[in-house]
């Protein structure tokens, strides 16, 4: 896992993208370890359940242009790997990471403000069920114009700190 989750973050921070055979290694190399392994530790179905879930929630967050395309099929890689009950601990890292990360970067740019505006009408949008995309066009990760935060390297350093604590959460 450590070596996709590396290679992901140098491709995310140095193109801006995450290519598809390295995601796609890392999903097929999650379903067969474990399914080497087997019961009770893993086994076909613990690999498929955190593809499941990894692939599900980021897929919803691409829909809405929030997340990159590489960034779903990477969170599957890492739910085939780690399975669902890790995944989501590592799901919840990497955002509590992403939004130090998203902090800083917004104070070093001097984008506070904005950003905080920015926030206000992506509720509001979302409060109307609309996507907030498509009356501001800087919302749309998509857009060069906006503030992006390579989210490959995000999922990297959550997921390594992730496996760091995670022995220690279980005591």
């Amino acid at each position: 896992m450590l070596i996709l989750l590396i290679a992901a973050a140098v491709f995310d921070v140095r193109y801006r993208r995450i290519p598809n055979w390295l995601t796609v290694s890392g999903v097929v190399a999650g379903v067969a370890l474990n399914t080497a392994i087997g019961r009770p530790e893993a086994g076909t179905a613990f690999a498929l359940e955190g593809l499941a879930m990894g692939f599900g929630l980021y897929f919803v967050l691409y829909l809405l242009h929030a997340m990159g395309a590489g960034d779903v099929k990477l969170m599957a890689g890492v739910g085939a790997l780690a399975g669902p009950t890790n995944w989501f601990g590592i799901f919840v890292v990497s955002a509590i990471v992403g939004g130090i990360m998203a902090l800083v970067l917004v104070i070093v740019r001097g984008r506070v403000k904005s950003t905080f505006w920015n926030m206000g009408f992506i509720v509001g949008e979302m409060t109307r069920g609309r996507p907030a995309y498509v009356n501001k066009a800087e919302l749309d990760v998509k857009n060069p114009k906006s503030m992006g935060l390579p989210h490959g390297a995000v999922i990297a350093i959550g997921t390594i700190f992730f496996l760091a604590i995670a022995p220690h959460l279980a005591k």
